[in-house]
């Protein structure tokens, strides 16, 4: 038995064993367990129906290849010796779906995200900048049919953004936004420069998966919940309530702020929200050795030299520096036109996978 044909059977057995738990009390009565298998499920399917596809082939091939030896009509030969060729010429890319499709994936990447962008070097115009990759990572997730809701903003003088936090949900919306994380770069003449000099700025781009209330347990009294007077660009009131808040979790001492509700109970859901996120990455970190410090290697310092994508104004230019890919319709790509970049760095990801099971 070849390799392909192991792991068609073994696709098969693990399909039948997942669909086994979803009959099983145990697992209905555990929302926990029960989301993981959905999402083993999900994954297992996709990978059932490439192997009923390899199987389909494989008969295919074998049923042409017997009456091949026996037919020996000239035109019903002719047909036999396409059907024979077809199916063989799709057995490789078949082959190679299955080992893709079951390549370790990130346990992560079906899930919703909270991404955090936040203003680098550049004073006003790398917050200026934070808002353009705001409204691209919105108008892409918009492309991709996920939903985007606006968690908490820090605004600027100048209509930007020192940091801002917004969720994206949707199937998979871990798996296509992961690569956005890191240090991005732009390159052009600020609207305030006078001589026309080209200014380099940059913005960093955190990407964490959202964890649900049954991953991460917040402890009432590991909580502090503050309400706090709201603030807007330069520092003035911007509620005629006290409504912001600010939550600190004593255990890893992280604090959330959250104000652009004018509801106490709205500010705090979404703070509660945030937190989480960030508490469950630190679990993954200290549960994973290779993402230990994650979220540090995400957004780095925040200094021109450490990139992974750089938006040059003048030459209409966009080029991610992980893949060596680049386009050069740089205002389609601020209105979300991504997917060159994420299916390449995708690509790029299977590949390495594929070179490392291979070894």
């Amino acid at each position: 038995m070849d390799v392909t044909e192991r792991l068609v059977g073994e696709i098969e057995r693990a399909f039948a064993e997942v669909e086994e738990r979803f009959q099983d009390p145990e697992t209905l009565s555990d929302p926990r367990l029960l989301a993981d298998t959905g999402r083993q499920h999900h994954r297992l399917s996709i990978a059932r129906d490439l192997a009923k596809r390899y199987r389909q082939a494989k008969q295919q091939v074998a049923d042409a290849t017997e009456m091949l030896a026996v037919e020996e009509d000239a035109e019903t030969r002719a047909f036999l010796q396409s059907e024979l060729e077809q199916a063989r010429d799709a057995l490789p890319e078949i082959e190679s779906e299955i080992r893709l499709a079951m390549l370790e994936r990130d346990p992560e990447d079906a899930k919703d995200v909270i991404v955090e962008i936040r203003a680098g070097t550049g004073g006003e115009e790398a917050a200026l900048f934070a808002a353009d990759l705001y409204r691209m990572l919105t108008r892409y997730a918009d492309r991709r049919g996920f939903k985007h809701q606006t968690l908490a903003t820090d605004p600027s003088e100048a209509g930007g953004f020192k940091d801002i936090t917004f969720s994206i949900a949707g199937d998979g919306a871990f798996s296509v936004f992961k690569w956005e994380s890191g240090v991005h770069r732009v390159q052009r003449v600020p609207a305030t420069e006078t001589q026309g000099r080209i200014h380099t700025s940059t913005a960093t781009v955190a990407v964490l998966p959202e964890a649900e209330e049954v991953e991460v347990v917040l402890d009432p009294k590991d909580l502090t919940i503050e309400t706090i007077r709201g603030w807007g660009p330069g520092g003035q009131s911007v509620n005629t309530t006290d409504s912001a808040v600010r939550v600190t979790h004593a255990p890893t001492g992280l604090s959330v702020t959250c104000q652009d509700e004018r509801s106490q109970l709205q500010n705090k859901d979404r703070a509660l929200r945030i937190l989480r996120a960030r508490v469950y990455e630190i679990e993954l970190a200290k549960a994973q050795s290779e993402l230990d410090e994650a979220r540090r290697s995400q957004i780095g310092t925040g200094a021109r030299s450490e990139k992974i994508r750089t938006y040059n104004f003048p030459q209409g230019r966009v080029t991610d520096h992980r893949v060596k890919v680049s386009s050069h319709n740089l205002p389609a790509v601020l209105i979300g036109e991504l997917d060159e970049f994420t299916d390449a760095l995708q690509a790029d990801d299977n590949r390495r996978k594929l070179e490392t099971a291979a070894l």
